[in-house]
């Protein structure tokens, strides 16, 4: 736009980023459109400008109300009676708790007399729920934790599977089912027809959690419980335990349907909550008195903790190297991990880390939402795996015979 361009297109060329700032999106290729029909229209006649820029501005007929009020201000006018437009209105009440947005503001009518409305321009900022996903959850106000359980409690867990020992037929099984192979050949005169297969059932891996509520974790500890909850209804099979100076089962308490009595139940039955943290007495009591009950089938164990332990880390090391060698997979979940410089010098995390399959942190939603696509990636069935040993069992080509 050169100084040879009339004052009254480049007032024209103004106009869109008005739109913009107003949080209606106008792209150049509509920019350059109404340019150029400008030089088709009379620019004397206001309801040619105003008609050709809502057509070619205007993708959204939710925009035509806001589109009209920033017009009329733009060119400072009284208002030109249009053509009606039956549209729903919506209330015209104003949140005192919030200040205007869009939507509000297309509420309004848009007359001369209305006071000046300030819209705030979210065109290159981040939405409310972007920003709580990645705040960490120990600095969390009272109506961001309420809104991080409903979050929690939305989001969807998937666990890797396992094969069992039982199998069942399957077209695409890695065994013949001799027993339909025979029951086929005695129904035509002792001469099999076809091959069946079978394959080994998947189930879902059980899953054991054991988190600590002492009191270096006290500010996760309440929300660790969500997090328990959530899991504890999204999957089958599900253990969890809490430990501070010692070992509490709270899988029955946690199984109630109302969030707010199973947390509360559980908390009441922890006894040793924001108290000392002696994890490796704690995971010798896991060993010895629940390892043989809910570590079989190839359990995924998780572990929650920041690794401050006040007891001998020798034991710790010992008790995890047992864990370990008893589960399918040992993940720690350190909320500490997720701080920026964060190291793990403390005597407890040292002794941990060698018998740890995964380290990975737990301190906001995105951080759960990486886990969640860890454990569902944990072992990736073969597809084509039955149909190889197929091959080599019976010696098919690539096409088959």
């Amino acid at each position: 736009m050169n100084s040879s361009t009339p004052p009254f297109v480049r007032n024209c060329l103004l106009f869109p980023r008005m739109l913009r700032r107003v949080g209606i999106a106008v792209g150049l290729d509509q920019v350059l459109a109404f340019t150029q029909a400008l030089a088709w229209i009379d620019l004397s006649s206001r309801d040619q400008v105003y008609y050709s820029a809502r057509a070619l501005l205007i993708c959204r007929v939710e925009h035509i109300r806001l589109f009209d009020a920033v017009f009329q201000r733009f060119w400072r006018a009284e208002r030109v009676a249009l053509r009606p437009r039956s549209m729903r209105r919506a209330p015209r009440q104003r949140s005192s708790e919030r200040p205007f947005t869009i939507v509000t503001f297309m509420a309004y009518k848009a007359r001369m007399s209305d006071p000046a409305i300030d819209v705030l321009d979210k065109a290159e900022t981040a939405s409310d729920q972007e920003i709580l996903q990645g705040k960490d959850f120990s600095t969390l106000t009272t109506e961001e934790l309420a809104q991080i359980r409903q979050l929690m409690q939305a989001m969807v867990w998937r666990i890797s599977l396992r094969e069992t020992r039982r199998r069942r037929p399957h077209r695409g099984g890695d065994s013949l089912h001799l027993a339909a192979v025979l029951r086929d050949a005695a129904r035509h005169a002792g001469t099999p027809t076809r091959l069946m297969w079978r394959r080994r059932t998947l189930k879902q891996r059980p899953v054991v959690i054991i988190a600590d509520i002492s009191g270096s974790m006290e500010r996760y500890a309440r929300l660790l419980l969500h997090f328990l909850y959530s899991i504890a209804h999204a999957l089958q099979r599900v253990e969890c335990f809490v430990f501070g100076t010692r070992l509490t089962r709270i899988t029955g308490q946690l199984k109630v349907r109302n969030i707010d009595q199973a947390i509360d139940q559980a908390a009441r039955e922890v006894v040793d909550w924001a108290g000392g943290t002696r994890i490796g007495t704690s995971v010798q009591q896991f060993n010895r008195r629940w390892s043989r009950r809910v570590l079989g089938r190839g359990a995924i164990v998780l572990l929650i903790s920041d690794g401050w332990e006040q007891g001998d880390p020798r034991l710790l090391a010992s008790e995890l190297r047992h864990l370990q060698q008893r589960c399918y997979r040992l993940i720690w979940l350190n909320p500490l991990l997720g701080r920026s410089g964060y190291r793990p010098e403390v005597a407890g995390m040292q002794a941990a880390l060698a018998s740890v399959d995964d380290f990975l942190p737990i301190h906001n939603l995105q951080s759960l939402e990486v886990l969640a696509q860890h454990l569902g990636r944990l072992n990736v069935r073969r597809t084509s795996r039955g149909l190889m040993k197929r091959k080599k069992l019976f010696g098919y080509t690539h096409a088959g015979r």
